[in-house]
């Protein structure tokens, strides 16, 4: 299959997205997990165990569960059941992307600013196609990396455009961990803020009408 027949989703943000059957399985589960609050971060598709298809996702304040695996999973398995893109036998993984997480979109690498990171690029950017080091700037242009290994005549900072990426993955260190502990903490406790106050609206809205039918009689 030509990879200029596979559409975008709409709605599907992502600055670096697979191709061939990878693009064409994305294209069918992406709408289904936005639909249910999920966005999707990768799917690739490998020899692994005979064949497997893993999928990682993410709820858009960044967390995932296993809870939430499981529920994507049934969700995208009816979908790709009736496209059928996969002609053998194969089995689904889905997972959260991990602290040392693939990005995708640009709010990743906005929010990987200060964090060490592998990059890959398809065309040459300052002489080379891998960059290893730290992202200290990114904007809705591109990124800056600073280097932290440099081969003989290599730029110690590079400034990629988006449109050149064609990989790029967070390098774990403590200070990641702790980051994104800290963020996964914060984006849970307002979550769960959320789902009190949603509950308690639903209780109010009840105890309306009983108000009034007491006050009737």
């Amino acid at each position: 299959m030509s990879d200029t027949t596979i559409e975008t989703p709409s709605g599907d943000d992502r600055i670096i997205r697979e191709t061939g059957i990878d693009a064409r399985i994305a294209q069918i589960i992406e709408p289904v997990m936005r639909s249910m609050g999920y966005r999707l971060v990768r799917v690739r598709l490998s020899g692994q165990n005979g064949l497997t298809l893993q999928i990682m996702a993410e709820r858009f304040d960044g967390t995932m569960t296993v809870e939430d695996c499981e529920e994507v999973s049934r969700a995208v398995s009816p979908a790709l059941d009736v496209e059928d893109p996969i002609e053998k036998a194969y089995h689904l993984e889905v997972s959260s992307p991990g602290i040392d997480r693939p990005m995708v979109r640009k709010a990743d690498f906005i929010q990987a600013k200060g964090h060490l990171a592998k990059i890959e690029t398809g065309v040459l950017v300052a002489g080379r196609k891998r960059f290893k080091g730290k992202i200290v700037e990114a904007d809705d242009a591109g990124i800056t990396v600073e280097s932290d290994q440099l081969s003989y005549g290599d730029e110690p900072v590079a400034r990629i455009a988006y449109d050149a990426l064609a990989d790029a993955r967070l390098i774990l260190t403590d200070d990641l961990i702790r980051d994104t502990l800290k963020r996964d903490k914060a984006a849970k406790k307002a979550r769960a803020l959320a789902d009190d106050l949603d509950d308690g609206e639903t209780e109010f809205e009840g105890d309306g009408p009983d108000a009034d039918n007491d006050n009737d009689n």
